[in-house]
């Protein structure tokens, strides 16, 4: 039954459902203190119904003095420049266990960097241990976390001059004045930005296909069992999606398009290189009509419009 205080202030009862219900470790520090924690993010840091992190110092839950201090010099420098902070953190459970944690944390209010702060941790221990396999690093870029250029060719290089008859396509994805949009934010904004981007990239393909970072702002998409008709659709999906996504990261805005190139395997581009190449043309003509567009390398030289601004 609704309680009298829930049915005079329903954005505190909304609240409320939402700390307790919603598997998200969220917690609202202030003064050095956790002041209101989820039941979520109760239970990562080991406690239960009967412990509570709330109004207690958040220096018991990182695993010494010097790593707090640098942890809230990182939090105030990022917060002043009006950017969250995003990083790994290794943390201390109630028992005296340890784990890494996704710290996401921003101020309340951005006028008050200094004030309320929110916390968002997600448990990353086993994907960290992961990335720091050798044959992880080898294969993945590190700033977008997705495949990289070598990973990339090899994954290519199975399909080119394969004498199976699947079709198989490839898009060359270049985001347009990518460096003028982010030029006075930071290499680290820059970062984040490609990261969203490349998880949102992921978004737009089937589990099956492959999405990697060649470059700087250069992305390629393998699509394996897709004709050169589905990878214009998945072409034209893909540069709507990136001209309606908005880029946050604390006070920073951006928004961005891109140019992108498709090209299907055909028995001409008998080499990765030459794969990548015609994708690369393709997307140049592209870029050079203005961008916001696509265009299909059918041969040598030829080319098809898609889509366009």
């Amino acid at each position: 039954m609704q309680s009298q205080h829930d049915a005079a202030d329903p954005i505190a009862a909304r609240m409320r459902a939402l700390l307790v219900r919603a598997p998200l470790a969220v917690a609202f520090v202030a003064a050095g203190r956790f002041e209101v924690v989820s039941e979520h993010f109760n239970h990562l840091f080991g406690h239960g119904d009967d412990t509570d992190l709330s109004g207690t110092d958040q220096r018991g839950s990182v695993v010494s003095d010097a790593a707090h201090q640098a942890l809230q010099t990182r939090m105030g420098t990022a917060f002043g420049g009006g950017r969250p902070l995003d990083e790994e953190v290794e943390f201390v459970r109630r028992d005296g266990s340890r784990f890494w944690g996704r710290l996401q944390a921003t101020p309340v209010h951005w006028e008050q960097p200094a004030g309320e702060a929110m916390w968002i941790v997600e448990d990353v221990t086993a994907a960290r241990q992961q990335r720091l396999q050798p044959t992880w690093s080898a294969k993945h870029d590190e700033v977008t976390e997705l495949a990289n250029r070598r990973e990339m060719e090899r994954r290519l290089a199975e399909h080119v001059g394969s004498r199976r008859h699947e079709p198989v396509s490839v898009l060359f994805v270049d985001i347009d004045r990518f460096t003028e949009v982010i030029q006075g934010m930071g290499a680290e904004v820059a970062d984040h930005f490609l990261y969203g981007l490349g998880q949102m990239l992921i978004t737009k393909v089937r589990a099956s296909d492959t999405v990697a970072r060649l470059e700087n702002d250069h992305f390629v998409v393998l699509l394996p069992d897709c004709d050169q008709h589905y990878a214009q659709i998945v072409a034209e999906k893909i540069r709507s999606s990136i001209a309606s996504f908005r880029l946050r990261w604390g006070l920073h805005r951006a928004r961005v398009k891109a140019s992108l190139g498709v090209v299907q395997l055909q028995p001409s581009l008998d080499t990765v290189d030459a794969v990548l190449g015609a994708g690369q043309l393709a997307c140049t003509e592209a870029k050079a009509s203005g961008g916001d567009s696509v265009r299909v390398f059918i041969s040598s030289g030829s080319f098809e419009e898609l889509a366009g601004a």
